[in-house]
C-alpha cells in the first residue's frame, strides 16, 4: 500500500464517519433523549453511554443531535463563504484596478476585527438562533479564503494561454470563466473543506457564550454551556464526551483537507 492509498482509505473512513453522524442525527427521534426526571445525573454506564443531565435526557444521543446540528450549520455557512471568497478572489486578481483595492479593503477590514467579537456583533443583529448562528459564520470566513484564491489568479493569470485568449477578443468575465476557474477550483475545494472545522468551533463558541442556537435545541454550544453549572459537583461526564466528540469531528475535517491537499498537489500526489 503507497501513501496515496493511505491516504485515500483515511479520508474515506473520516468522511463515512462524518455523514454517519449528520445521517443519524437527522434522522433521529426526539424521544430518545427527551426529559425522564427519574434518570437524572445518571452517570455513564451500559444503559446511557455518555450518562445523563440535570433533566435526565440521554447524553449520548443528545450529543449526536447536537453534533448533528452543528455539522448542518457549519457546512452550510462554509459552502456560502467559500462562493464569497471564490467570486471576490476572482474579480480582484482578474480586473484589478479599484475592485481589487475595494475586495483588499474588505478582507482587511474583516481581519482587522477580533472574530469573535465579529461573529457576537453580527449573530445577535440577525436575531441569534439558527439564522443568525449561519449568517455570522458565512460573512467572518470568507477572507483568509479570498487571499488564497487571488493569489492563485494572480499566478495563472500571467500565463500565455491567459494572454492568447485576450488576443483572440475574449473579455475579462469570459477569460475567468472559461479559463482561470477551472485551475482554481483544486484550491478552493481544499480551502472549502479546511473552512468546515473553523465553522463548526466558531459555532460551538458563540452558542457557549449565549448569542448562538436556542437553549431547548440540541447543539455542542449548549451542552457545554449548561455542562459547566454541574462540572464543579462532580459531573465530569457532561462536559468530556460532548467536547471529545466535537474535537474528533474538527479533527477529522482537518484530516480530511490535509489529505485531499497532498492527493491533489501534483508533488506530493505522485509521491
Amino acid at each position: 500500500m503507497n501513501r496515496r492509498i493511505n491516504t485515500v482509505i483515511l479520508s474515506t473512513v473520516a468522511v463515512v464517519y462524518l455523514f454517519g453522524i449528520f445521517i443519524w442525527g437527522l434522522s433521529m427521534d426526539a424521544s430518545c433523549y427527551e426529559v425522564n426526571y427519574s434518570n437524572k445525573f445518571l452517570p455513564p454506564g451500559l444503559g446511557h453511554l455518555f450518562g445523563t443531565d440535570f433533566l435526565g435526557r440521554d447524553m449520548f444521543y443528545r450529543t449526536i443531535k447536537g453534533l448533528s446540528n452543528s455539522l448542518i450549520i457549519g457546512v452550510l455557512a462554509s459552502i456560502v463563504s467559500s462562493i464569497i471568497a471564490l467570486i471576490a478572489g476572482i474579480a480582484s486578481a482578474v480586473f484589478g484596478g479599484w475592485v481589487d483595492k475595494f475586495v483588499n479593503w474588505c478582507v482587511d477590514l474583516c481581519m482587522g476585527l477580533p472574530h469573535i467579537v465579529l461573529l457576537i456583533l453580527i449573530s445577535f443583529m440577525m436575531g441569534k438562533g439558527i439564522k443568525g448562528v449561519t449568517v455570522a459564520v458565512a460573512l467572518t470566513h470568507w477572507p483568509s479564503l479570498t487571499r488564497i484564491v487571488r493569489a492563485e489568479v494572480m499566478q495563472i493569470r500571467s500565463s500565455q494561454y491567459v494572454k492568447a485568449a485576450y488576443k483572440m477578443g475574449k473579455t475579462k468575465y469570459q477569460v475567468a470563466i472559461q479559463h482561470i476557474l477551472p485551475h482554481v477550483i483544486p484550491a478552493y475545494f481544499i480551502g472549502l473543506v479546511l473552512l468546515f472545522p473553523h465553522a463548526i468551533m466558531h459555532e460551538a463558541a458563540i452558542t457557549f457564550l449565549g448569542f448562538g442556537m436556542p437553549s431547548e435545541m440540541p447543539a455542542i454550544g449548549v451542552i457545554l454551556s449548561e455542562a459547566m453549572n454541574h462540572i464543579a459537583t462532580g459531573k465530569w461526564w457532561l462536559a468530556l464526551f460532548p467536547g471529545l466528540m466535537l474535537l474528533i469531528a474538527v479533527l477529522l475535517f482537518d484530516v480530511i483537507g490535509e489529505n485531499l491537499k497532498k492527493l491533489l498537489n501534483p508533488y506530493s500526489g505522485n509521491e
